[in-house]
């Protein structure tokens, strides 16, 4: 296993009712020109989920108000991965792949890190032939 090490740079920013939670995060990416990026902490409440769970080939939508329990991912300014846990009025927890669609209800407070001395892509790997997280150096 090889690892990298990187300075980082944090942003703080907070998403308004109804903005689309993952596209939202690949906005800000792409408008700050990120190319190495995860989320450090996410707060909030989303008022439909839209998320694929273990080993299924399509999401799930929900309807409902569901409280931002955790978020956490890698992007960059091309791409995502993301996964979110949240709570349901009951405080019944239920989490997966975060697809697209999933808005929110009253907010979501992020804080994310970009790495600077890295550079985040996604390509197949030849295991199960998904497109995963390949970590280079940041080109000089």
């Amino acid at each position: 296993m090889k690892s990298y090490s990187s300075p980082g740079k944090f942003f703080a920013f907070r998403l308004s009712p109804k903005a689309d939670l993952k596209k939202s995060i690949l906005d800000f990416a792409k408008e700050n020109q990120i190319k190495a990026g995860c989320v450090v902490t996410c707060v909030g409440s989303l008022e439909q989920f839209h998320l694929r769970f273990a080993n299924q080939n399509k999401g799930d939508y929900k309807k409902g108000r569901f409280e931002i329990v955790s978020l956490t991912g890698t992007f960059s300014d091309g791409a995502g991965h993301f996964h979110i846990s949240l709570a349901d009025e009951k405080g019944d927890t239920i989490g997966g792949h975060l697809l697209d669609e999933n808005f929110i209800y009253t907010t979501a407070e992020i804080v994310v890190a970009e790495l600077t001395e890295l550079h985040f892509a996604r390509e197949t790997d030849d295991t199960y032939g998904f497109q995963e997280l390949a970590i280079k150096p940041k080109p000089v």
